[in-house]
């Protein structure tokens, strides 16, 4: 949720140019009407921040952490996911268009902001600064990790039962691991901050106490989320054995309609009884 915020007061998101003014912080003014379509991109980039890409994000938190039960836990878990109806159609329209929306149109965002984090260091500016950087860090991850995961090597949608090993696998790599750290940082102060901000601009969470409250609730998320993923990432690399390759892997799994074709008994002149 890369968000450029213009006109934004007070020491929770960042400071004015009012340097001199002692005047309390006002909070964070709601989104404005703007001018032409910007309103309306802006509008819809906040929105696919939290529906769908931040709720993918909790359930892949969630999903991912059935590997704290060990191999067979979070190996059926990609099986009832990858099993789902209507499954390439939610990856496409409801994971990888709106993902692809958000970070694009979030980068174009933060290409065009200007950093006054040095000339306005209130503690609200480093938030919101972060919050800036990490969105292009999260944007890099996730790009790797969605063609790692679906794209490269086992095909967890025919094989699902590699789920375990293919991820143990990666992250035997210390690169890898550095990686899927800095990732589940970065993506976790992203969503919890950015969850913050969407509230007070979408004026969800109004004056200054409020949201300032709103902005501790954002940040204890961000903590958890962070907690789950590390906890995570050493189920894999720690808790349990590494797990063996299988060589069925290797092989693609024969269609269903395929299968059952030789099920059916052939209706052929030659195979009837004369």
């Amino acid at each position: 949720m890369i968000r450029h915020l213009t006109g934004v007061q007070g020491d929770i998101v960042s400071s004015t140019a009012q340097s001199t003014n002692t005047t309390l912080p006002k909070g964070v003014a709601p989104l404005g009407s703007g001018s032409g379509n910007s309103f309306l991109w802006r509008r819809l980039h906040s929105l696919t921040g939290i529906v769908p890409v931040g709720l993918f994000l909790l359930e892949h938190f969630i999903s991912n952490a059935e590997a704290t039960n060990g191999a067979a836990a979070y190996n059926a878990q990609v099986k009832f996911l990858t099993g789902l109806p209507f499954r390439l159609g939610l990856e496409v329209f409801g994971i990888f268009i709106p993902l692809a929306f958000h970070a694009l149109y979030g980068v174009y965002i933060w290409w065009r902001g200007e950093n006054n984090v040095i000339d306005y260091p209130w503690t609200g500016n480093w938030y919101y600064t972060a919050q800036r950087y990490t969105g292009i860090i999260v944007f890099a991850y996730v790009t790797y990790h969605i063609w790692y995961m679906r794209f490269a090597g086992v095909h967890l949608v025919e094989h699902y039962d590699a789920a375990f090993w293919k991820v143990q696998n990666e992250l035997s790599h210390p690169l890898a691991l550095a990686i899927y750290v800095v990732g589940v940082v970065a993506a976790s102060w992203h969503f919890g901050y950015g969850l913050f901000l969407f509230a007070a601009k979408w004026g969800i969470v109004t004056g200054t106490k409020a949201q300032k409250r709103a902005q501790s609730a954002g940040i204890v998320l961000s903590v958890v989320l962070v907690l789950v993923g590390l906890f995570t990432i050493y189920a894999f690399t720690a808790k349990f054995p590494a797990q063996p390759r299988d060589p069925a892997w290797d092989q693609h799994t024969e269609s269903v309609p395929a299968a059952q074709s030789r099920m059916i008994p052939s209706t052929t002149p030659s195979s009837q009884a004369r």
